[in-house]
């Protein structure tokens, strides 16, 4: 109840400044905040949003008007058919979205983007409403809707025509801001009164809007045709907008280039502010569900009169601090915004306008990014820090929608080129132990294990350390991204680059004569055992840990077939490949319908076993052979796999007591496809051993 109050007590005046910017007039933003609050709860995830007209939408829907009004002079004195029009489509559009779960897509836009859009788009806004709380925005030939630097400079070009508007613009911004820090400082200095200054606060805008309505009726209650300064007029009483939204070829056409832009302003602000305070309040929302609430607001708003609204972030954070606990709350709000409609429309006449463009400033301001967070962007990603300012700049000397795309369109190329750029590493061993000198102290032991870091210190790790390179014409080669056809060439290229510089030839010439060798062959010539480096080991063995690897596809994997055959030719011999660390089993599947896992020598000779449940055996019986009865008898699946661990008699652990109890080892992976290995210390092993089984 309360905080459908105070939500309500605040969107009212917003609402009206924001249909202004909409380039419509002020009842509009009534009737879209009625709209927005009254039908979201049917829908909600989130119990803080609130759905209404909001600064950038408004901005970016004025700007349209603006710029297709001209190409539709029907519509010319009736600019909120247009709106309706625009409206029904876009909710179509995101309730589309919503239908087919594409709400993931939000997820492709990064935070510089979104945080480039909100500033670019602030900034734009506050400079637009400048002139207008100054008093020279009516000067013939200043375009307020320009570009910011045009407006920037055409400001001070015509300030010489600032009036009375300037003193209520100025004296009321100061006045906002002033309360705020008044309340911030309250609440710290009276931390026990913290939510009556909160509630305070909340309501500046409220009470800043009746004192000015107050002094404005002063003023000009006896100049009502002729106001001292610029006044919001007439407001008509009720919904006096409802009927069927015409939606026509002649308005879709128009509006058809605007669509991306206003599609991504929708999507963009609501699922980002609900994400947000969804993580604040420790709960989560759903992107579907809310794609789905504010494409029905969208579509219905227009029949009440409403034009395209989203999910506020004052508003929303209003509400979240007030203590909201459920989205019915919005119906609070509603009920507000409707008592306002039909019982304060001649109050409204009294608002000043340099008033409410002194309110949206100051909810603006928020929009923009702090110094400490744009410092934040430049340590953590340099690149992205770019595409921030990139995003910025755009929106200043061009227009929101350009700085929209720019952002969108920047970081899509970043990904791609990170993807697409990606370069797997050579990892080397390294023996480490655990730095507990009080538990080695207590036990007199020290734990050890092999740890693999890449040989060229790439990952930060201690350079003091030399990783140990596997020896015998082994390589471990560690990929870090999903393995796709953007990246395959360049993970393969990087690999055998790499591996041909470290080993040698199988032969010293695989061309035979001098005739067949190809014309790009680097040389020499005449190409013998004189030629060819004999301390280089022969390639036996390819490693490649698929730890990171979380994706494959027809070309990477056909990619992984031709290296394969390359590298069979290069060393004369068929070249083992190892796997290490594959996590899906689409994955491995698509391995072994490239032919990879296993050949037609291979067996598993190193394999890791997890030990399950209790098996007695007696006397001196090989415990492998009471494994492989005990499995004979259950018809285990693993019974070839398990006896095949011992390659001798004398491998075979036996044990002293006439009867004793084991744990019954059971296979982690298949005996199927030996080459798949579940972490790269067996994958090693593994090829180690078969490399001198090789050399033998």
């Amino acid at each position: 109840m309360v905080a459908g109050v105070t939500v309500g007590v605040v969107v009212i005046p917003q609402g009206m400044a924001y249909a202004k910017l909409a380039q419509l007039p002020p009842e509009f933003g009534l009737y879209s905040s009625f709209v927005g609050c009254a039908l979201y709860f049917m829908f909600a995830t989130s119990k803080d949003i609130t759905i209404g007209p909001v600064a950038v939408m408004s901005t970016l829907m004025g700007n349209i008007l603006h710029d297709v009004l001209p190409h539709l002079p029907q519509y010319q004195d009736t600019p909120w058919v247009v709106a309706g029009c625009m409206s029904v489509v876009l909710g179509c559009i995101v309730t589309a979205l919503g239908l087919l779960r594409l709400g993931f897509i939000v997820d492709f836009i990064p935070l510089p983007a979104i945080a480039a859009f909100m500033t670019g788009s602030a900034l734009n806004i506050a400079m637009g409403q400048i002139p207008t709380l100054m008093g020279n925005n009516s000067v013939k030939g200043f375009n307020t809707r320009a570009p910011t630097y045009l407006v920037f400079g055409n400001f001070f070009k015509y300030i010489k025509h600032c009036n009375l508007n300037a003193a209520v613009g100025l004296t009321s911004l100061f006045l906002l801001y002033a309360i705020r820090a008044g309340c911030k400082y309250a609440a710290r200095r009276w931390p026990k009164r913290e939510k009556l200054f909160f509630f305070i606060s909340t309501l500046r805008t409220a009470f800043v809007i009746l004192l000015y309505t107050l002094i404005s009726f002063l003023v000009n209650r006896n100049h009502r045709t002729s106001p001292k300064f610029s006044i919001l007029g007439v407001v008509p009483r009720g919904f006096k907008h409802m009927q069927v939204p015409t939606v026509s070829s002649d308005i879709l056409s128009a509006v058809a280039g605007k669509l991306p832009s206003a599609i991504i302003v929708l999507i963009i602000e609501h699922i980002s502010i609900s994400k947000s305070f969804g993580r604040i309040n420790n709960y989560t929302i759903n992107p579907n569900q809310e794609l789905i609430a504010i494409g029905i607001t969208n579509i219905f708003g227009p029949f009440f009169g409403a034009y395209p609204a989203t999910g506020s972030f004052s508003r929303t954070a209003i509400k979240s601090k007030a203590g909201v606990r459920t989205p019915l709350a919005g119906v609070i709000t509603a009920c507000i915004v409707v008592i306002a409609i039909y019982a304060l429309p001649p109050v409204f006449f009294y608002i000043s306008n340099a008033l409410l463009a002194a309110v949206i400033i100051h909810a603006v301001g928020d929009l923009v990014s702090t110094p400490t967070a744009i410092k934040m962007f430049w340590h953590i990603s340099p690149f992205e820090f770019v595409i921030f300012w990139a995003g910025v700049l755009v929106s200043i000397f061009s227009s929101i929608d350009n700085g929209i795309y720019t952002t969108v369109a920047a970081s899509a190329a970043l990904l791609l080129f990170r993807i697409a750029k990606a370069q797997g590493k050579f990892v080397g061993t390294v023996r480490v132990v655990y730095d507990q000198p009080d538990a080695v102290a207590a036990s007199n032991t020290v734990e050890s294990r092999d740890i693999f870091v890449p040989l060229d210190h790439s990952d930060g790790s201690n350079p003091s350390v030399t990783p140990q390179h596997p020896q015998g014409g082994v390589f471990i080669y560690r990929l870090n991204e999903g393995y796709l056809y953007p990246n395959a060439v360049h993970f393969t290229d990087h690999m055998i680059a790499e591996v041909t510089i470290r080993t040698r030839p199988g032969v010293a010439n695989p061309y035979g004569s001098l005739g067949n060798r190809p014309w790009n062959d680097p040389g020499p010539r005449h190409k013998d055992d004189t030629t060819i480096d004999t301390s280089l080991p022969v390639l036996r063995a390819l490693i490649l840990d698929f730890n990171g690897v979380s994706n494959v596809d027809i070309t990477s994997i056909q990619n992984l077939v031709d290296v394969r055959k390359q590298l069979d030719r290069y060393a004369d011999r068929a070249v083992s490949w190892h796997f290490a660390g594959v996590k899906s089993p689409w994955i491995r599947r698509a391995l072994v319908a490239g032919g990879f896992g296993s050949s037609n020598t291979a067996t598993r000779t190193v394999f890791s076993v997890a030990t399950v449940g209790a098996l007695e055996h007696k006397g001196d019986q090989p415990l492998s052979e009471t494994l492989s009865a005990s499995n004979r008898v259950q018809h285990a699946p693993d019974e070839e796999f398990i006896s095949d661990s011992f390659t001798s008699t004398q491998d075979k652990p036996r044990v002293d007591n006439s009867t004793s109890f084991d744990t019954l080892p059971l296979p982690i992976l298949s005996a199927d496809h030996p080459f798949f290995h579940i972490d790269l210390d067996e994958a090693l092993k593994a090829a180690k051993l078969e490399s001198d089984v090789v050399s033998k």
